[in-house]
């Protein structure tokens, strides 16, 4: 008996002693003997890639490595620091300081090429490997920079599109990471009975845009000259269906390479086009003129007595050559582009309906293109307009949009009356399964009629221009110059300005809209003698390229 009671207590005490150990591993000193029998992995999708209206290439993925080392088998580490330096020349000592000796893996660089991991291969290095990546590729490098935007990284080191397609439609063209989860024992190794979970990646969806690689080109080509003969600090080109509002391209230069983008100032990210507010000057006056036939306040063969200055408020509203014709019609005021004409149009029009016709425009919001990085214009209350201020919204000056909104406005008046969504995405390509996008109409501003009439004034406004452009014979094109003054300190300086031309073609049906706006042309500060040449340049090329026959 007495045997067995020793033999009990004998359990006894070595049951509370595995229970006293069992309390110091998982409850005192947990964090020193706890391991995580779970190895999760991250699988990486495939980033969408975008095309071009024909399917023609602007973002694709190419193939790259990420350097890794393993400091445990590495024998000399000023050896490999050199030897690594030697290929990737990024400094010995950047290489050494990323080498911790206290972890099993250090990351070294990523995004090497096929070039480079063949030349540390052949140096035959221990203690180093290489993991598959993909990087993002424009095969076209600047062409529509500021369209697509690029591929950087975020404070997580991730992947993140920025600016542009890249950035607005980011989450489409990223895709959702998949995870494989394994049951592993004490040493990494997998247990096949164990826990196995396994979800796939879904890669990122194409886009196929509603640009045309050839017109990018054509534009960019041409505004590049035109920087390079009016020396503009920058100049931007946009080019439209005004039926759809769909964008055919646009260029800004100063532009960057978007596979090289950590070279260049993050101002020259900016896409000018949708980001920066300007005063559009006469490029204006169409809209309020057709604003005006439209409410049947005024007639094209109405007669205006032009004798000089206007005195408002105290301010003196002259015309841009200080030139007065006496008696002309309303076709007239745009063909001269006399600003004392239109404060007479917009007092015809009357202040509330000026105001009202500034919204239905679009001032006072955005686009809502989809675009990273559109600015909101700002239209202040009607309370807070003084007499001035109506009469220099009639001829372009004291209100604010982006270049996107003038040429989005403006084919409100050439395509039928419809101001348009603008879009740059035509389709979604998801899973092989096609998805097209409508164009979509915001508001009716004016009418089939009232538009065909603004088309005949502009194309005459082109016609009988002072200036001698080089314009294609055979084809009728409507267009209006600007030239804005710029506003620094609160005043106008004369020798800063924005010169800009919009035009269409053809003027019956137009296929293209094209808007040129150059700031601070050095040259010639007038639309006329700089961004107009440019327009007419583009649409040389635009005919033959859409084979668009002479319409005389």
């Amino acid at each position: 008996m007495s045997k067995i009671r020793l033999l009990f207590f004998f359990f006894i005490i070595c049951f509370f002693l595995i229970l006293a150990k069992l309390v110091y591993l998982q409850v005192i000193a947990r964090d020193l003997f706890s391991a995580d029998y779970i190895a999760t992995q991250k699988i990486s999708p495939v980033r969408g890639k975008i095309f071009d209206r024909h399917l023609q290439p602007l973002a694709v993925n190419q193939s790259s490595y990420l350097l890794y080392v393993e400091p445990p088998k590495i024998q000399d580490k000023s050896y490999l620091a050199r030897k690594l330096d030697e290929v990737l020349k990024i400094g010995e000592a950047t290489i050494e300081a990323r080498i911790n000796d206290k972890k099993q893996w250090a990351a070294i660089k990523d995004g090497l090429t096929d070039e480079q991991k063949a030349a540390l291969e052949k140096e035959k290095l221990k203690g180093i490997g290489f993991q598959n990546q993909q990087i993002r590729f424009y095969p076209e490098a600047s062409l529509a920079a500021h369209l697509v935007g690029f591929v950087g990284k975020n404070d997580t080191g991730s992947s993140v599109g920025y600016f542009g397609i890249e950035g607005y439609y980011d989450k489409d063209l990223a895709g959702l990471a998949g995870v494989i989860k394994s049951e592993r024992d004490l040493i990494g190794r997998p247990i096949f009975v164990g826990t196995q979970d396994f979800v796939a990646a879904e890669d990122g969806r194409d886009l196929v845009l509603t640009i045309d690689k050839t017109v990018q080109h054509i534009i960019k080509d041409a505004l590049r000259r035109g920087m390079d003969l009016y020396k503009p600090k920058q100049g931007c080109v946009i080019v439209t269906y005004p039926a759809t509002a769909e964008i055919l391209g646009l260029t800004c230069l100063p532009d960057y390479d978007p596979d090289t983008y950590y070279d260049y100032s993050e101002k020259t990210f900016n896409d000018w086009a949708i980001s920066d507010l300007y005063e559009p000057g006469s490029t204006f006056k169409p809209l309020v003129m057709a604003a005006a036939l439209e409410e049947k306040k005024v007639k094209p063969s109405d007669l205006f007595d032009e004798k000089g200055g206007v005195e408002i408020s105290g301010y003196t509203i002259q015309n841009w050559n200080d030139k007065y014709e006496g008696k002309i019609s309303i076709s007239r005021i745009l063909e001269k582009s006399s600003n004392v004409g239109m404060v007479y149009v917009g007092n015809k029009l009357g202040n509330e309906r000026l105001y009202q016709y500034l919204g239905k425009y679009g001032l006072g919001g955005s686009t809502e293109i989809d675009l990273q990085g559109e600015a909101v214009s700002y239209l202040k209350p009607i309370k807070d307009w003084y007499p001035i201020d109506f009469s220099a919204a009639a001829f372009g000056q004291g209100i604010a949009m982006t270049p996107l909104q003038l040429i989005r406005a403006f084919g409100a008046v050439v395509n039928g009356g419809y101001l348009m969504k603008p879009y740059t995405v035509k389709a979604i390509i998801d899973g092989g399964e096609e998805k097209q996008r409508d164009p979509k109409p915001v508001r009716r501003v004016i009418s089939e009629q009232t538009s065909a009439t603004m088309r005949q004034m502009l194309v005459s406004t082109v016609e009988h221009a002072e200036a001698k452009w080089d314009r294609p014979e055979g084809y009728k094109i409507g267009g209006k110059t600007g030239t804005a003054q710029l506003a620094i300190g609160g005043n106008y300086d004369a020798s800063k300005t924005i010169a800009s031309f919009v035009g269409f073609a053809p003027a019956d049906n137009p296929v293209f809209l094209v808007l040129v706006v150059l700031r601070e042309p050095a040259t010639s500060g007038w639309g006329s003698e700089t961004a107009a040449p440019i327009f007419f340049e583009i649409a040389k090329q635009l005919f033959v390229y859409y084979n668009i026959p002479p319409q005389e």
